[in-house]
């Protein structure tokens, strides 16, 4: 070959290995997850909790039709989440008065509310008790809010140096005239039923369901009360090694069973396309919706995580710190109903959330294993979702 010839091909293939390395260096766009599903459970349709802060009932709720339908197969089924918020800021405004006021008073509240306002008083379907007696198409709370808090303060006061009978009276008739009447009868297909009897005829026990835990400050395998603001009732829940407590998760989707998961989404990892991963990166929150409130209205500014091969490595050191410096909190309650993987077969739980169609997966949130084990709070499970040698260690039958 002519020598001229030679180098010209050398030239042309230098230049070409070259570009191809500048275009290589150059394309920093993340990959995109591509989520392969695992199993799911059948979950009823997104709502959306809007301007209130009322996750816990929605999630709560959410979990409970699920069971609906594995337990009865009404796919159709639509509780009212208002019925169930009504009653439990009555029980909260009786528990902030006995304590003169000592007691968290907000919208926020955990998933053992939701079982213990309908095993005392039943619940209803959404037909008869939509909650929307205020002017708006979606819950708009924060009025209602400020209007409870500032009366329930002001009777705490005992200006009289004796509560009057009227009180408590008044304070019902605030939350009756935002959420409108409880309903004490309602048809429903055809039949007639109190909030009692439906709960009676949905199959719902409170006492078939277990919260968990997972924190070193408490003993292992044994129940305490959980020490966030939004546990006004006081509720305990059983603490595991995080390793049996994740256990517990991949078993209640295996065997078919959803979960009720209360957890920290105030984090870089948690974005507004879809997934909950736990890169090394810093978030502040936004404010508005319960949305922008945790996530905030910018989202370029979050890092993505590319691959979960890139995420922190989990221990249960890390959870209790998290906890002890307030980094992980009880922020939002949501749904687990699946699990997926991703092209590098990583698994993924896949969350029912109460923002809409937000997102890239339309309220549907994909959360990494590392991130499940590092910022869950808390979850709720029927008992039978439970492997059988956790069970006996926590002496559930």
């Amino acid at each position: 070959m002519d020598i001229k010839k030679i180098i010209l091909a050398l030239t042309v293939a230098v230049s070409a290995t070259y570009a191809f390395a500048q275009e290589k260096a150059g394309d920093s766009k993340p990959a995109e997850y591509e989520f392969t599903v695992i199993k799911e459970a059948p979950v009823t349709s997104i709502k959306n909790q809007y301007r209130s802060g009322t996750c816990w009932c929605f999630s709560a709720l959410s979990f409970l039709e699920s069971e609906i339908i594995r337990m009865k197969g009404c796919n159709d089924i639509d509780l009212s989440e208002m019925f169930v918020v009504g009653k439990s800021y009555h029980d909260r405004g009786i528990k902030y008065v006995r304590l003169d006021g000592a007691l968290g008073f907000s919208a926020g509240s955990s998933f053992g509310d939701v079982l213990h306002v309908v095993d005392d008083y039943g619940i209803v379907p959404q037909s008869a008790m939509s909650g929307m007696n205020y002017g708006t198409d979606k819950p708009e709370q924060s009025e209602l809010d400020a209007v409870l808090e500032a009366y329930i303060k002001a009777v705490t006061e005992n200006p009289n140096r004796k509560l009057t009978t009227a009180w408590l009276k008044g304070y019902d008739g605030i939350i009756n005239a935002y959420l409108g009447e409880y309903p004490t009868q309602f048809e429903y297909n055809g039949a007639s039923y109190t909030p009692e009897s439906f709960r009676d005829w949905l199959g719902i026990n409170a006492d078939d369901y277990v919260n968990l835990t997972s924190f070193t400050h408490h003993p292992f395998y044994e129940p305490f009360i959980i020490e966030v603001r939004d546990n006004w009732r006081w509720d305990s829940a059983y603490n595991l090694p995080i390793d049996e407590f994740m256990e517990v998760m991949y078993n209640a989707i295996d065997k078919g069973f959803t979960i009720a998961w209360g957890s920290d989404v105030s984090e870089a990892g948690f974005t507004r396309n879809g997934l909950a991963t736990v890169p090394d990166v810093d978030q502040k929150p936004g404010a508005g919706s319960d949305q922008e409130h945790w996530l905030g209205k910018d989202e370029s500014a979050k890092p993505q995580v590319v691959t979960s091969s890139s995420e922190k490595t989990i221990t249960q050191e890390m959870r209790q710190i998290a906890y002890d410096n307030k980094q992980t909190t009880d922020d939002h309650g949501m749904h687990i109903y699946g699990l997926a993987q991703d092209q590098d077969g990583n698994k993924f739980f896949i969350v029912k959330n109460s923002w809409g169609d937000a997102g890239k997966y339309n309220g549907i949130w994909y959360a990494s294993d590392a991130f499940v084990r590092y910022k869950t709070l808390n979850i709720v499970v029927h008992k039978d979702a439970l492997p059988k040698d956790i069970k006996k260690k926590l002496g559930i039958k």
